[in-house]
């Protein structure tokens, strides 16, 4: 049996906000799809060199009220970066809430404007340990 990796899909409730959000993280738009008839809107965002690995913002144009709730569950998002310390401070910086901080040098967690999950981790090892990641406590949940 073979399988490919596709896609991570995640509903949004503010297309551009989240777009904006994405794209802090260092992601582009690779494709977008628009269906009229269906009322909803897709883009698939990914990072530099990577369109195999596209997140796809699904919008619905009328909102997802009204829907029915199926009891999904969906963990995070994760994304390697080359500087968790710099990473997290520009993410800070454009006021996105550090919820778990790189207190370890390896690891951090951020959300999206949707409530999404976002797990940040090094590229190779840990970074030494750092203020003002290393007593910044964690906020809300991850």
């Amino acid at each position: 049996m073979a399988i490919r990796y596709l896609h991570t899909m995640v509903r949004v409730k503010d297309l551009e906000a989240s777009m904006a959000f994405y794209a802090l993280l260092g992601l582009e738009e690779t494709r977008r799809y628009e269906n009229e008839g269906g009322r909803f809107t897709l883009v698939f965002m990914a990072p530099p060199g990577q369109p195999e690995c596209p997140v796809e913002l699904t919008w619905n144009w009328d909102g997802d009220e009204g829907l029915p709730s199926d009891g999904r569950h969906f963990g995070h998002l994760a994304y390697e970066v080359d500087d968790i310390y710099a990473t997290c401070a520009h993410l800070q910086a454009n006021g996105v809430v550090i919820n778990r901080p790189p207190r370890d040098g390896r690891m951090a967690f951020v959300r999206s404007p949707d409530n999404i999950s976002v797990e940040l981790l090094q590229k190779g090892g840990a970074q030494a340990v750092a203020e003002p990641w290393a007593s910044m406590p964690s906020v809300g949940h991850w």
